[in-house]
């Protein structure tokens, strides 16, 4: 525009004395960077979701204890149909507010392992069946070594122990729904 001088900035360098030896400059680069790495790193950072607090999985355990009792049903997820062992945690968890997979598969997916010594009320068990293979049966832990499932045709909503020799045999893993 007319009447409007452009200037560029002049920079003035300052002279820094690097030391000549590469043995010297590296610790300078590598201490000169890192404290701002360790800052931009943590704007990448993605975060699991959190897991589902104590008071949530205390109504899980609360509405599961409930439904001791109602028969099994293979494919049941409703009190009034009666329970297959993925239903009954399906249900259980939707009732306290939680969203989980139908399946014992599918939750398997969804949980976060967990070790067997770090079990918590409301975290899930799973088992595989005496053929091996991957998860056929899931359960809700509630403390002390006792947890609450829908065991097989002809039975009904029941608390086991995991320390009992056929549970112990079929344990397959643990997860933390998240």
């Amino acid at each position: 525009m007319p009447g409007i001088k452009h200037e560029k900035p002049e920079f003035e360098q300052e002279n820094v004395d690097m030391p000549s030896s590469p043995y010297l400059t590296w610790p300078l680069l590598l201490f000169g960077l890192l404290p701002g790495l360790s800052t931009l790193s943590g704007c990448s950072t993605l975060r699991a979701p959190p897991a589902a607090d104590a008071a949530e999985k205390l109504n899980v355990i609360k509405t599961a204890r409930q439904l001791l009792g109602i028969p099994y049903r293979y494919g049941g997820s409703t009190p009034k149909s009666g329970f297959d062992c993925s239903g009954l945690v399906y249900y259980s968890y939707r009732q306290a507010g939680l969203n989980i997979p139908r399946t014992s598969k599918q939750q398997y997916r969804q949980a976060r392992p967990v070790s067997r010594r770090h079990l918590q009320p409301g975290d899930l068990i799973f088992f595989r069946s005496k053929y091996g293979g991957f998860v056929s049966h899931v359960g809700i832990y509630l403390g002390k070594d006792e947890f609450i499932h829908a065991p097989s045709s002809g039975k009904k909503v029941s608390i086991n122990r995991l320390d009992t020799p056929y549970w112990k045999k079929h344990f397959y893993s643990a997860g933390r729904i998240h």
